[in-house]
């Protein structure tokens, strides 16, 4: 019976050596593919989210009180500076005209009269003929006549501005909108926008850089620039490219201290009128660089949080997670700015097999 004891437990012992010699046995590393890191020559283009803008837009809005009593255009359509587009009751105000011109000359023989009539006793004065009391009330009366001259002089005027407001004309050549008002009606003095006017050809787009890019913007902005270049071109909602080319036309003066970003706005031919103000587009802008760009491929970058990494491969095989600042996508490999060095190895295949910190074993 002791004996049977004693290889009970020399048998447990062995089972337990062996589970122990199990357990002690490392993983073998996970075989993963690498890519060497290296700079090359890139053409890429550089995207922003952009708005196209008029050069020059107008609201159209009221500058006296009435009702409206012309419509002179149809909506949508080209107009040329002057062209009439409003009218705002003309009778009522061209009469209030001839009314303020009637008493204008009513002022002028009133001071006629008044004028004659200190001529006359300025005379009599002068032979003692008059009370001075006389001449005076005269030259009083010549002075409130010259007050009341100036007086319809401003009033005619003023009538007259109302007149020339009833009457809107189109500020520039343009394109005019949807009217926001019928016949009849009423409008008041600055009041509800009646329409607006813009500007087609040439056409604008409004984007925001980042303040760390206004001296690469100031420098494009002085260069010039041949057809062939094509430095500046746009991409519309459907994915096309719009043909014409652009170029800057102004850096806005200061950088906005909320987003740290500067506007930027381009000019473009529109010949066609196919832009519209309001369009959404994103601005392709070509790099130029003659420096090289370290290039890796798209299918080595993990995704965290809107963070991208790469797992780089160092001595001893050792597998360490890096950080990276991406740029341009350029078919299959993406611009790297930042977090890597030439001839860095990194992993491209077996991502999901490691972590950071792991041994790993190249399989090519």
């Amino acid at each position: 019976m002791r004996y049977i004891t004693y290889l009970f437990f020399l048998s447990i012992a062995a089972c337990g050596a062996d589970n122990s010699k199990t357990q002690q046995t490392p993983p073998p590393p996970p075989a993963v593919s690498t890519y060497l890191v290296h700079s090359g020559n890139a053409t890429f283009f550089d995207q922003y989210p952009a708005n196209i803008t008029a050069l020059n837009q107008v609201d159209i809005r009221p500058q006296v009180n009435g009702s409206i009593t012309g419509i002179y255009f149809q909506d949508g359509q080209q107009v040329v500076k002057g062209q009439k587009l409003y009218s705002i009751d003309e009778q009522l105000y061209n009469a209030n005209y001839q009314q303020a011109v009637a008493n204008l000359n009513v002022a002028k023989a009133n001071l006629a009269k008044t004028q004659q009539d200190a001529d006359r006793y300025n005379d009599l004065s002068k032979n003692d003929a008059i009370a001075k009391q006389v001449l005076d009330h005269a030259i009083a009366d010549l002075q409130s006549s010259k007050m009341q001259l100036d007086a319809a002089k401003a009033a005619v005027n003023s009538v007259q501005t109302n007149v020339r407001y009833a009457t809107i004309y189109a500020p520039f050549n343009g394109t005019i909108g949807i009217s926001q008002v019928k016949l009849g009606t009423a409008v008041t003095s600055g009041g509800m926008i009646l329409n607006t006017v813009s500007t087609d050809d040439p056409i604008t787009v409004d984007f925001a850089i980042n303040e760390k890019d206004i001296y690469r913007f100031t420098q494009l902005q002085k260069k010039e620039f041949s057809a062939k270049d094509s430095i500046f071109t746009i991409k519309l909602p459907d994915g096309t490219i719009y043909p014409e080319l652009g170029k800057i036309y102004f850096l806005d003066r200061a950088v906005n201290p909320q987003t740290g970003t500067l506007k930027v706005r381009l000019v473009f031919s529109n010949e066609n009128h196919f832009l519209k103000p309001g369009m959404s587009c994103n601005v392709r802008i070509k790099n130029n660089s003659e420096t090289n760009q370290l290039l890796i491929p798209m299918k080595a970058l993990m995704e965290q949080m809107g963070e991208f990494f790469v797992f780089v491969i160092g001595d001893s095989s050792k597998v360490t997670q890096k950080r990276i600042t991406t740029g341009a996508i350029i078919n299959d490999k993406i611009v790297v700015k930042e977090g890597l060095s030439e001839n860095d190895k990194i992993v491209v295949d077996g991502i999901q097999r490691i972590k950071d910190g792991i041994k790993v074993k190249v399989s090519k």
